[in-house]
């Protein structure tokens, strides 16, 4: 009688019993696994394929952040599930400020819209001197394309040749709006060091700051991405009109200027240089890409794994170099971590930094 046989059996060794079962359920776990994760994959690329997605540019086209920009939109859908066609849309207006807030609070939530702007804006609830209507810890990072190398810098035309110069000749330096580079970097350098620098403001992006310095309507800028400077006016890095770099806005020189003061070397007191760090860590995140708060967790896995396998796909790494365009990728993940230890500053040293970056400008 088998039966019985294993019933005495089971009853005589007990855990060899239970081991057998568990040996047996083991399997079929796996396959219940395998099958939730394939229904989820599924899932994905069923929703994917019949969406586009839309990516917003917080600042007008031809500038840094939309090249960027449209150089990422070329690749992303392809590492997709379903591989969806993303789209670029402009969205200028007060430094991308416009950008952020549409993101957060109107954009639809389920991973359809994602963004890029301003890499001041996260600071900017922290800092800023603006009535913001987001909160960048809740903001689904998604990860940024690069660190950026910032520079104040002149034209041959100014009467203004090295920093010191600007402590006593005033110079005129283009701003888009509160939270964006150069507002808050022209800011920092005149409350903090006594620059006579002039924030002449409302330009709604890059390239029309670069048009305007063109026409002699501006001397530069500060806070000026030197990626996109190397990208758009190549002949201001090394030809006749070699643009003339007063300071490198990082903590650290580069090896592309070794002959040029950082900002943090211009600080003379511990709290000077606090501030200073606060308000330049930004630069890590040169190039964020974020999507609204509250997107399902397997889309905003999915756009982070996307975004990575972008960074280095061949492809796009090729057209980057074409383009003169700095690759050095941090996660969503990294993002993350970052603006969480941000928002950890003492409250002295963000009070002193809202304080210094609350300069006076004057409209365009």
């Amino acid at each position: 009688m088998p039966r019985m046989l294993v019933t005495r059996r089971a009853l005589a060794h007990p855990q060899s019993a239970l081991l057998g079962r568990g040996l047996l359920l083991v399997p079929l776990l796996a396959l219940t696994l395998l099958s939730t994760s394939r229904a989820r994959a599924d899932a994905l690329e069923d929703f994917y394929r019949s969406k586009s997605v839309n990516l917003i540019v917080g600042y007008s086209s031809g500038g840094g952040y939309d090249i960027y920009a449209r150089s990422v939109a070329r690749y992303l859908g392809n590492h997709l599930p379903g591989q969806p066609k993303v789209v670029v849309t402009n969205m200028p207006g007060a430094g991308s400020l416009v950008s952020v807030n549409h993101l957060y609070n109107i954009a639809p939530k389920d991973g359809t819209a994602i963004a890029t702007f301003g890499r001041g804006l996260p600071m900017e609830p922290l800092i800023g001197s603006t009535k913001v209507q987001f909160d960048a810890t809740k903001l689904t990072w998604i990860g940024s394309v690069t660190s950026e190398l910032s520079v104040c810098a002149v034209t041959q035309k100014s009467k203004v040749i090295t920093f010191e110069d600007s402590l006593s000749i005033e110079a005129a330096v283009g701003g888009e709006g509160s939270g964006s580079d150069p507002d808050t970097y022209a800011s920092l350098v005149r409350n903090l060091f006594g620059s006579k620098m002039k924030l002449v403001i409302g330009y709604p992006g890059g390239n029309e700051m670069t048009l305007a310095i063109e026409r002699g309507e501006l001397d530069g800028r500060c806070g000026w991405s030197w990626g996109s400077i190397k990208a758009t006016r190549p002949d201001w890095v090394s030809g006749p009109n070699k643009l003339r770099v007063l300071l490198q806005m990082t903590l650290e020189r580069s090896h592309e200027m070794p002959d040029v003061p950082t900002v943090l070397e211009k600080a003379k007191t511990q709290a000077d240089k606090d501030v200073v760090k606060l308000i330049v860590s930004r630069q890590t995140i040169a190039r964020p890409f974020a999507a609204p708060p509250g997107i399902p967790e397997d889309r905003k896995n999915a756009l982070r794994k996307a975004f990575d396998e972008t960074m280095t796909d061949k492809d796009f790494v090729a057209e980057a170099k074409t383009l003169s365009l700095d690759v050095d990728p941090l996660s969503g993940a990294e993002v993350d971590k970052l603006i969480a230890e941000l928002y950890r500053a003492s409250p002295d040293v963000v009070a002193r930094a809202k304080a210094v970056i609350a300069g006076v400008a004057s409209p365009k």
